[in-house]
This record gives structure tokens, sequence and C-alpha cells, in this order.
């Protein structure tokens, strides 16, 4: 499908976008609750991709009860996660491709994620490519985090293009109702959560990896 408008900026997700980390966060997060006596469902911690820290506080609670202890739990899982990322952090297929292609076309891009600057600055470091990015918007840069449209408008705004000449790409629902709802033409890229009929309603497209959206990118004259 071909995109109405052509991009003159690309906003990118992060964890499950260009790092492997979903599956790692998951790993985390049901560790830390069976090491609290509790069994997680993998589908609730599904419906957290994406989602800010808070609205992941209160979805816990929802499911586990008001006396849970999030604090703790997170604690812990976000240890077990770095951990993790330490030594198993891997880029997505197409990543450093797509920015090459990026540096081609003169296109800025930036990074508009829930997760913290540190992580962040751990991520792009990891694999070299803390100058490939233009602006980077993460927790604590917007009032509200995803599905809200905060992320994504304030990367806009940090390079200076209207949120509708941005492309935005994501692999989580979440994501994509943020971008969507920002005004931007929007790619899911799945990881861990195939796209559902409201998703497919949101999208310019689905595309399987980053290599099929620079090749989207390439033909577009």
């Amino acid at each position: 499908m071909p995109l109405p408008r052509i991009p003159q900026a690309i906003i990118f997700d992060m964890d499950g976008l260009i790092f492997d980390t979903e599956v790692l966060y998951r790993d985390a997060v049901l560790s830390a609750a069976r090491s609290h006596g509790r069994e997680m469902p993998v589908s609730l911690y599904l419906e957290t991709i994406g989602l800010s820290g808070e609205a992941t506080r209160v979805l816990f609670r929802d499911h586990f009860g008001h006396h849970f202890d999030f604090d703790r739990f997170w604690t812990r899982a976000v240890d077990l996660f770095h951990e993790m990322a330490d030594t198993r952090l891997g880029l997505k297929p197409g990543v450093v491709e797509l920015l090459d292609l990026l540096d081609e076309k003169k296109l800025p891009r930036a990074i508009a994620t829930s997760s913290r600057h540190q992580d962040v600055k751990h991520h792009l470091a990891f694999h070299a490519l803390e100058q490939r990015f233009s602006a980077v918007v993460a927790h604590g840069d917007y009032e509200r985090g995803k599905p809200h449209p905060d992320p994504f408008l304030k990367a806009a705004a940090c390079l200076g293009v209207e949120p509708e000449f941005c492309l935005a790409l994501e692999d989580s629902h979440n994501g994509i109702r943020s971008a969507s709802s920002a005004g931007m033409m929007t790619i899911m890229v799945p990881d861990l959560l195939p796209p559902t009929e409201e998703i497919r309603g949101l999208c310019m497209h689905v595309a399987p990896d980053l290599h099929t959206v620079g090749s989207m990118l390439r033909a577009i004259r």
C-alpha cells in the first residue's frame, strides 16, 4: 500500500522494533512474578506492551489485588531484565540497513518510547547506535504515555516536522494507537503481538520486518 504523503521524518518505537527486548521483558516479568509467589498469565504481560509504568501498575493491581507490592515486584523484574540485556540484547532484523537508507535520503529520525532515558542510552551504546537518531523522547518527557499521542507529538516537535508528515514505526497495539491518534502515517512491524482488525484499520501497512519498510521507502521518489 503506498503512503498518502512522502514522509519528512521517521519516528521509531524502541522495544520490540529496534531491539529484541520484548522477549527479555516478558521472561523477566514472568520470573519476577514467580519469585513473589504469583503465576502471571502471558496474556497479562502482553497487555502491558507499550504502556507507561503507571498504566502497568494499575493493570497489575487490578489483576492481583490492591495489596500487590508492585514496586518490589517491578524492581526485581527490572533487575532481571538488565541482567539479560547485558548479554542478550539483540537488534531486530533490518535496523542498520534502514538507518543507512535514512542517511542516504537525509531523513531525520527520532525514538519515541515508554522506556527510561538511561535504558535507551544503554541499548543504543550496546550496538553503537548513539549517533544514529536526531532525538530521543522517553519516559518523563511527556505528560501521558502510549496509547495517548503525547510521545509521538513530542518527537515530531523535536524534529520540527508536522505529525502528518511523520512515518511512525511500531510493534505494539498501544504504540499504533498512540501514533495514529497523533495523526501520523503508521506502519506496524509485529513482534510479540499480531495485528488485530482494529490495529490494521489504524495502520497504513503491516510489514514483516524493517527490511520491508526500507523497500517501501526506497520505492518513494
